[in-house]
């Protein structure tokens, strides 16, 4: 017990480690958490999942992968499909059987399969997944439509892999038995079609259920949970495998239904996949023996060579010809493909039943799968980046700041982050409201920034910072509490009186932004300010004119707002944090009128 406590403990202390490590030094995390998981089994011998968890390795992964399929599921949304110009249809549809093909080929004339095992693995490698694919779209800037291609393309396939697997194994075991393979498609395809109504079904209980409050708040997390599980067992019970396909019907049955519901429980929902993906990638790299891959060949690196640079980009080109997705977003759609836990968990599962049916070269699927993880894994994570720039398909090089509100406030703070060439966006539900913005040419949103369709037509990773300002300080701070799971809690920014929780008459820190300017302005106060005539004024700190000078230089009742870094990032200076400016930097004031400007501040 106390060992598989102690398992547990290192399992998640690695994935998280991996995952921070990868946030702080931009590395791909995928990759990070494969080499923890190396560096935790096989290399110090420090975990050892198989005699630690015995029998309920497999369906622990198994369900974990469920979960995460699922919760890849709940972000497909078809307005989302629209923008891919039926990319992901055709990916699907043709590039599955395409890439099965050509797989089937290179592991038999390259890698040297016989061909019963050759279809097996090439079905199997169809896939890439949402535990690759996410964490790697999560830290790379790229553009929105190849980055829903990659997303639905990764949920999608998953489950197709897998059931292309299952045909594979299933006509090699019926075929002794007299079994044709038109017997077996039928009863699969019949299967499937199972799986998928289970899938919707469950989806319209939990859509019913919800919004006429027969499920507590307290229990929807759960309930949900529950229910997943119970459908991807219960459709692994009429046909194995076809579990997962049940789970990403029901999350993208849910995630098009619209439900309240689901946006509260989100944050939770997303916190739950990351310990899944963390914690599932350390145990399969973990559960890796170094004596398997002993039995790695040469001929197996002609076969990467070729899955990399051969089959996966004539997949996709031949998939996506003639459509209307420009080249270079083909381009990486076709390079980027890694494999992650499923390619690995069925191939092990796989291989011991092929082992059981007299194939010898079954057991050369666990080497392979993992050859397979580690050099997709090695190639895409720490290309992606790279080739899109190269290729020119990343989103906004630069990420500004996103206004909700025009005012004359935001007008003049807008304007000042022009002229320092920050991009500002500056968004409003009113057309007049935004008329004097339009006539300085700066970026405009015009729309509720609350409703669901901002999500389709304004892409929110170009920004990395948002500051409410408009007149009503309750909106403000809704609009803050909404974006600061996307954008980052202490991301945005609010006008309106620093919060005390002790005080019955504000809004508590945790339902609000970071209230601008170190003291915490009051919406009316700004709004008098505006009346008296302030302004904004920069400052740019140097050897000769550090932070002291700029401070003692500030008149008595002047804020400093932001500070501009260097490297382009902002950092507002609030009630809660204070930002240390350094040479090169630029502090951007908040000043009363007819203010004398020392040496070192410009208008």
């Amino acid at each position: 017990m106390q060992q598989q406590a102690l398992s547990i403990a290192l399992i998640g202390i690695l994935g998280i480690g991996a995952q921070w490590i990868a946030w702080r030094t931009g590395w791909p995390a995928i990759a990070l958490m494969l080499a923890a998981g190396v560096l935790g089994g096989p290399v110090l011998g420090l975990l050892h999942p198989h005699e630690v968890f015995g029998e309920l390795l497999e369906p622990m992964v198994s369900v974990a992968v469920a979960l995460i399929l699922f919760e890849g599921g709940l972000s497909l949304n078809f307005r989302e499909l629209r923008k891919t110009d039926g990319a992901v249809t055709r990916l699907v549809l043709l590039g599955s059987p395409i890439g099965w093909v050509l797989g089937s080929l290179a592991l038999y004339y390259i890698a040297g399969l016989v061909w019963p095992v050759a279809i097996l693995f090439a079905g199997i490698l169809v896939v890439t997944g949402p535990t690759v694919v996410l964490p790697l779209l999560r830290q790379s800037n790229v553009a929105a439509r190849p980055r829903a291609i990659l997303k639905w393309e990764a949920i999608v396939n998953d489950p197709v892999g897998a059931l292309l697997g299952v045909v594979t194994y299933e006509y090699l075991r019926r075929a002794g038995e007299g079994g044709t393979l038109a017997s077996v498609i039928v009863s699969l395809i019949a299967a499937a079609i199972v799986a998928g109504l289970m899938g919707w079904i469950a989806a319209r209980i939990i859509g019913w259920l919800f919004p006429r409050g027969y499920v507590p708040e307290y229990l929807k997390a759960p309930v949900l949970l529950v229910a997943v599980i119970s459908v991807f067992v219960g459709s692994n019970m009429i046909q194995q495998e076809t579990g997962l396909l049940a789970v990403t019907v029901m999350g993208i049955a849910l995630a098009n239904m619209r439900l309240d519901s689901l946006r509260d429980i989100q944050p939770f929902k997303e916190n739950v996949t990351v310990l899944l993906i963390s914690g599932v990638f350390v145990i399969l790299s973990a559960s890796l023996d170094l004596n398997v891959l002993r039995q790695f060949e040469w001929r197996f690196l002609g076969f990467l060579l070729a899955l990399l640079f051969l089959v996966r980009p004539a997949t996709v080109l031949l998939s996506l010809a003639f459509t209307r997705v420009p080249w270079n977003e083909r381009l990486l759609v076709a390079w980027i493909a890694p494999r992650g836990i499923v390619a690995v968990a069925i191939s092990g599962l796989f291989a011991l039943r092929l082992d059981r049916l007299g194939y010898s070269d079954g057991s050369i699927l666990v080497t392979l799968s993992f050859a397979v993880v580690v050099a997709t894994i090695v190639a895409h994570g720490f290309s992606i980046k790279a080739v899109a720039r190269l290729l020119k398909v990343t989103g906004a090089s630069e990420r500004g700041l996103l206004i909700v509100g025009a005012t004359p406030f935001s007008l003049g703070l807008a304007g000042q982050l022009r002229q320092l060439e920050v991009p500002v966006t500056i968004a409003d539900n009113s057309w007049q409201r935004l008329a004097p913005a339009r006539h300085q040419g700066i970026p405009t949103y015009h729309g509720e920034i609350l409703s669901e369709a901002t999500e389709e037509r304004l892409d929110l990773t170009q920004f990395q910072v948002l500051a409410a300002t408009t007149d009503n300080e309750a909106y403000n701070a809704l609009v803050c509490n909404e974006f600061a799971p996307e954008i980052g809690r202490d991301n945005v920014h609010q006008l309106g009186d620093a919060s005390d929780d002790d005080d019955p008459r504000t809004l508590p820190e945790s339902l609000r932004g970071r209230a601008l300017f170190a003291s915490g302005h009051g919406v009316e106060d700004i709004m008098q300010r505006e009346e008296q005539g302030w302004t904004f004024r920069k400052t740019k700190i140097s050897e000769q004119f550090d932070f002291d000078a700029a401070r003692a230089a500030l008149p008595e009742d002047g804020d400093m707002l932001l500070l501009l870094r260097k490297n382009g990032a902002l950092r507002f200076f609030t009630h809660a944090s204070r930002p240390t400016p350094q040479s090169g930097d630029t502090i951007l004031s908040y000043v009363p009128p007819s203010q004398k400007r020392p040496k070192g501040e410009e208008e």
